[in-house]
């Protein structure tokens, strides 16, 4: 070919061009400035064909006359979602796909053409609750406490709106998707000493409703309800126990004394099972009926403590959700002062103490309080008419003497029975306010007068 015939060529494909592109233009122009399409001219948020005027993007033209008389005259040049991933990426390459994605009616969301509101074609702001509850139920938003997410329409924040790899669409695994937002909870289930089974092993959605719940908390019912259809045990003492806790009738319920993720301390209490307890049985409060016990002014300074009290663990003698004896205790003790010894009446006291302390008048090995082989533990306990209790000379939790001995002594109505306790080597002596003063020694038994 010439170098005149090359020229002439690149001329007349130039002006095809020009003569297409005006053609185009002058199309776009028709339909935009056309008074039957001005509902899509100016739109705050454009779709990119018809904020550039390219009409004939989407819509080609089949029949001569615009209107036509019958039928259309236009029609989109692909149907679906195929029209739409002309341009946009495709989805449906991911395990679960957004109902209205698969099945290819991105218009049931999008406006086509563009809106007033928001981006991403959608006819909303921020706030896409409007949207989505076209199809999604509104009444799972409606619960007394709601998510702040799907308060305020952020749906998109948790979920993705076209396909994702977890169900429900969730832009992450459940638990990540959560931890988030909260990284307080993230950071605690990664270095907490102690994790809750029913987080570690499953979802948060096994407690919490991510839209909206019907208790504190996003909690799926009240917590103690929640927490007891799990803890069977618990639930048995803490509903058909004789004694109940009654910090299990707080308004905090179970969490008075638990935290619910994770903690520093077994059985996910707030702080030490010591420290757990004397936060309530440690202050005076004279304006209930029958006040709690000062525990913690009881054993202050004390420097000999209770086995299980020096071990900071109060639950070894009580049992915190609910117990058949009084005072939560753990197994039968007599509530009174006096209490002749019977096969059972001491099982609690002799759960950990020798069983055979106040079975034989007389021995050499079961007990150290006795006069030469009398045992006194069973001349004090077994009295058929008034057999003292461990409490008539002994404190429960801590005292300044060894053996637990009760100094300031034991209550006896308005008045407080001194033991006046005495120790020597082999023996000691005692001068309560119930009896005289005796004398006993392992080695050289004291005779006593009748």
């Amino acid at each position: 070919m010439s170098f005149h015939s090359k020229v002439l060529c690149k001329s007349l494909l130039l002006g095809l061009l020009v003569v297409t592109s005006a053609a185009s233009a002058a199309s776009a122009q028709t339909c935009s400035t056309a008074d039957c399409h001005a509902e899509y001219i100016g739109l705050a948020n454009s779709h990119s064909p018809v904020a550039e005027g390219e009409c004939e993007s989407c819509h080609q033209q089949v029949q001569e006359q615009h209107p036509a008389a019958e039928g259309q005259s236009f029609e989109l040049v692909a149907e679906g979602a195929k029209l739409c991933y002309q341009c946009h990426d495709s989805y449906g390459r991911q395990l679960f796909v957004h109902s209205p994605v698969k099945e290819g009616e991105c218009t049931s969301c999008h406006n086509p053409h563009g809106g007033e509101k928001g981006k991403f074609l959608l006819n909303a702001d921020h706030d896409l609750m409007e949207v989505c509850t076209q199809c999604h139920d509104a009444a799972a938003f409606s619960g007394e406490f709601v998510h702040g997410p799907a308060a305020s329409g952020a749906c998109v924040e948790c979920h993705d709106p076209h396909q994702a790899n977890q169900a429900k669409l969730l832009k992450q695994p459940l638990q990540k998707n959560c931890t988030r937002c909260h990284a307080d909870m993230a950071e605690g289930l990664a270095n907490a000493q102690h994790v809750h089974s029913a987080v570690r092993e499953s979802e948060c959605t096994s407690c919490h409703d991510p839209h909206s719940a019907p208790a504190i908390g996003l909690l799926q019912k009240d917590l103690e309800s929640l927490c007891l259809e799990c803890h069977k045990r618990v639930s048995r003492n803490a509903t058909k126990a004789k004694v109940k806790h009654a910090a299990l009738y707080r308004d905090e319920k179970c969490g008075a004394c638990h935290t619910t993720h994770f903690s520093e301390f077994p059985a996910l209490l707030k702080s030490s099972e010591r420290d757990t307890c004397l936060d309530c049985h440690g202050q005076d409060d004279f304006s209930k009926s029958k006040p709690l016990k000062n525990i913690a002014k009881e054993i202050k300074d004390k420097p000999i403590l209770h086995g299980p009290l020096r071990d900071g663990k109060c639950s070894n003698c009580h049992d915190p959700h609910g117990s058949d004896y009084f005072r939560l205790l753990r197994g039968n003790y007599p509530q009174g002062f006096y209490q002749p010894y019977t096969k059972d009446s001491y099982d609690f006291c002799l759960e950990c103490h020798d069983k055979n302390m106040l079975r034989f008048p007389d021995t050499s090995i079961y007990t150290s309080f006795r006069n030469g082989k009398q045992n006194l533990h069973y001349v004090h306990v077994t009295n058929k008419y008034k057999g003292r209790t461990c409490r008539a000379c002994h404190e429960a939790h801590a005292s300044d003497a060894e053996k637990l001995m009760s100094g300031e002594g034991a209550e006896f109505g308005s008045w407080r029975v001194p033991t006046r306790f005495s120790k020597t080597e082999t023996g000691g002596s005692c001068s309560p306010g119930c009896h005289r003063t005796y004398e006993y020694d392992r080695e050289v038994p004291v005779e006593y007068a009748e």
